[in-house]
């Protein structure tokens, strides 16, 4: 889906990150895309992200709105043109914003379902709830900014974590139409992460023994990003039968 160029600020971005058995992933994953691997893991995960001032390029961002917005996503690989893309698979948005949630799969790339968030931050501590309107959706995730990154992720380290998910940059999302996807690039201007520590996180998704069976699913990590300039940019159509864009 093709728009204009958007672009604003992440005030702020917390990345849930899980690892996942890859078969287990390649069954949930809808075709064209299959599981991108990190030492033998697929990665799945929830982000959590604060949008401010969005707008128009060449809109004064005074005119921008602002909402909260969560994405249960998969890194992915995908065949396409003769050539291996990459990029995130995200089978659910929830956003507070009901122009958002109006607009998305219509105007704007990718269905969005409307919800209601609970934040709360103070010093380097973050809590965020959420409930979707059609309750099916339910995340609760409270964190605090960590010195180190943790020693068990399947990340070696919090560069090769950083690397690997500014490379997905690149989203497609159920469209309105039946095998369609909607392609929206992710621009991020002054790209940096922090480590996150979890201390709760619940995640009706992820939880949902009937996709993940005992044992298929683990949290991994949580990055965080503060105060990124950035940008959104439509791409086209991926459609489901042919991988092919349109």
């Amino acid at each position: 889906m093709r728009i204009p160029i958007i672009q604003g600020t992440i005030d702020r971005r917390i990345l849930v990150n899980y690892r996942v058995d890859p078969d287990t992933l390649a069954q949930i994953l809808p075709p064209p895309f299959r599981p991108k691997r990190i030492h033998g893991f697929g990665m799945a995960g929830i982000c959590l992200i604060r949008l401010k001032n969005i707008a128009p390029r060449f809109f004064p961002s005074a005119l921008g709105i602002s909402s909260e917005n969560a994405a249960h996503r998969f890194a992915v690989e995908w065949d396409q043109a003769g050539r291996t893309e990459q990029g995130v698979y995200i089978p659910r948005r929830d956003t507070s914003s009901r122009l958002n949630a109006f607009a998305g799969g219509r105007l704007f790339p990718g269905v969005h379902h409307h919800a209601r968030f609970q934040v709360c931050e103070q010093a380097d501590h973050y809590r965020v709830d959420l409930d979707s309107d059609d309750r099916r959706t339910h995340v609760a995730v409270e964190g605090s900014l960590a010195a180190d990154f943790p020693s068990d992720s399947v990340f070696a380290s919090l560069q090769e974590a950083s690397d690997f998910f500014e490379t997905g940059s690149l989203g497609y999302s159920d469209g309105a139409r039946p095998n369609e996807f909607d392609g929206l690039e992710l621009r991020s201007l002054n790209w940096q992460v922090e480590p996150l520590k979890i201390e709760r996180v619940q995640s009706s998704y992820f939880e949902d023994r009937r996709l993940f069976p005992p044992g298929t699913v683990e949290l991994d990590s949580a990055l965080l990003m503060r105060g990124i300039r950035h940008q959104w940019i439509g791409r086209e159509t991926l459609r489901a039968e042919f991988a092919v864009t349109q």
